[in-house]
């Protein structure tokens, strides 16, 4: 296991927000997070490889740590004001233990591993006395002593530190949707003022979404009058604003400069005093491609990425019009005629979408009943096997598992001739699971047949 202890935010939490909402940040890294004391820890030895490495991780932690907190305006991402220590280690209390060593020594990175000269917080004054100083030396303590002088805890949270015992940790849990409130510090008599305290749960809001992989298509932002009455008129208990948006999004400038837009059309009737941002409708959000190829070092756009169809036409310019091909789908059962491969950059119509060809061709051909049992990958030309006995062999004899599927047809192709199959899942322990056909040259009761290989599952 590898634990990584990262200061927690609860300072600067919104007022009333819970606590587990410091750490609701981080749980897009790793499912596995807990507030102890002052830190956020974090394993992630299940995780660090899908973020490309223990290196890059801890670079997106550094660079994701939010900011609830003053520094948190209306059109600036959340990020910290300056360097923030992390600290790694072996368990959940080595990582602590080093993290609070950095912050005491007031270092911007703290030591990689220093496993026995950890500071020792509880107990300190009397273990200073006996000549303790570190972890280590307390390790190396008679345990029965230990435990008649300073409880039985001690040498639990020990060897916990050491990884001896498991450590069981409350770990911070999503609430299944978005309602946040808050008490502001003081009456807010204009929109811009309520803005500031919306904005603050905008940023609470922004790590749920993230951990959730949600994006939002609607917010509620709720406030509660100061007064009931104002020169004899009643005045409703709150007012709303609905704030909707045209595609699911967790851009959060966006979401503030759209809350900043419609708050500037209200008029408060009274002074607030509470207000209530809530998700009222929220979506599985498809977070967006990378680039297939690294940007070049004198493109200014490169922040920016570049669309589908320029890469198409510019690659193609670059390479030729035949070396960049399409999917093109295309209406018949056959399995090899159920798309035909054309330029990219002619762009038509029929051209199926970047990244989503196998499903298409798989959704347009899906005409039987047995069309879940095709395979992902077909062998182009089908390879002809050799039999064993009557039994086809592809290294090593075929069990027939499924089948037959007849497919018959091709009179109306003048390059094809009139062809009937008769398709099988087959399997072997050394090739796996393949799709093979039986194919006929004449009529079945009297014709010959040969046996190929047409596809492989995945």
């Amino acid at each position: 296991m590898h634990w990584i202890a990262v200061p927690s935010s609860l300072d600067e939490l919104p007022p009333g927000a819970p606590a587990a909402s410091a750490g609701w940040w981080a749980l897009r890294f790793t499912p596995r997070a807990a507030l102890v004391d002052e830190a956020l820890l974090l394993e992630v030895s299940s995780t660090e490889r899908l973020w490309g490495g223990r290196a890059r991780l801890l670079a997106l932690l550094e660079q994701h740590r939010p900011v609830f907190g003053e520094d948190a305006g209306p059109d600036d991402l959340p990020t910290p004001a300056g360097p923030q220590p992390l600290a790694q280690g072996a368990t959940a209390f080595e990582a602590l233990a080093l993290l609070r060593l950095a912050q005491s020594q007031a270092r911007a990175r703290p030591p990689r591993r220093v496993p026995h000269d950890l500071p020792l917080r509880p107990h300190a004054a009397s273990l200073e006395r006996m000549g303790c100083r570190t972890l280590g030396a307390l390790r190396g303590l008679p345990r029965a002593g230990v435990a008649r002088r300073f409880g039985a805890g001690v040498l639990q949270a020990l060897d916990q530190a050491w990884g001896d015992v498991p450590h069981p940790l409350p770990w911070i849990e999503l609430p299944e949707s978005f309602s946040l409130s808050a008490e502001l510090p003081a009456p807010a008599t204009s929109a811009n003022t309520l803005l500031w305290s919306a904005n603050r749960l905008l940023g609470v809001l922004h790590g749920w979404l993230q951990a959730r992989q949600q994006g939002v298509l609607s917010l509620e932002l709720a406030w509660r009058h100061d007064l009931r009455r104002i020169d004899g008129v009643d005045l409703p208990p709150q007012q709303t604003l609905a704030v909707r948006t045209a595609e699911p999004t967790q851009d959060l400038v966006h979401l503030r400069r759209l809350l900043a837009e419609h708050l500037g059309r209200q008029r408060l009737a009274a002074p607030v005093n509470h207000i209530t941002l809530s998700s009222t409708e929220t979506v599985p959000y498809a977070q967006a491609s990378a680039s297939l190829l690294p940007p070049s070092p004198d493109d200014a756009r490169q922040d920016q990425g570049e669309p589908w169809h320029q890469w198409v036409e510019r690659v193609s310019a670059r390479l030729g019009a035949q070396q960049v091909q399409v999917a093109v789908l295309q209406a018949d059962h056959r399995p090899e005629c159920m798309l035909r491969w054309e330029p990219a950059a002619g762009g038509g119509p029929g051209h199926a979408r970047p990244g989503a060809v196998n499903g298409d061709v798989k959704g347009a051909g899906a005409v039987a009943a047995d069309a879940a049992l095709w395979p992902g990958w077909l062998v182009r030309p089908p390879q002809r096997l050799a039999l064993q006995g009557s039994r086809p062999a592809w290294h090593g004899p075929l069990t027939l598992l499924a089948g037959p599927h007849r497919f018959d047809g091709g009179w109306w192709d003048a390059s094809q001739h009139l062809e009937r199959r008769d398709y099988f899942v087959a399997h072997n322990d050394t090739v796996g699971t393949v799709w093979i056909f039986r194919q006929w040259a004449g009529p079945r009761e009297a014709g010959r047949h040969d046996w190929f290989l047409h596809g492989v599952f995945g």
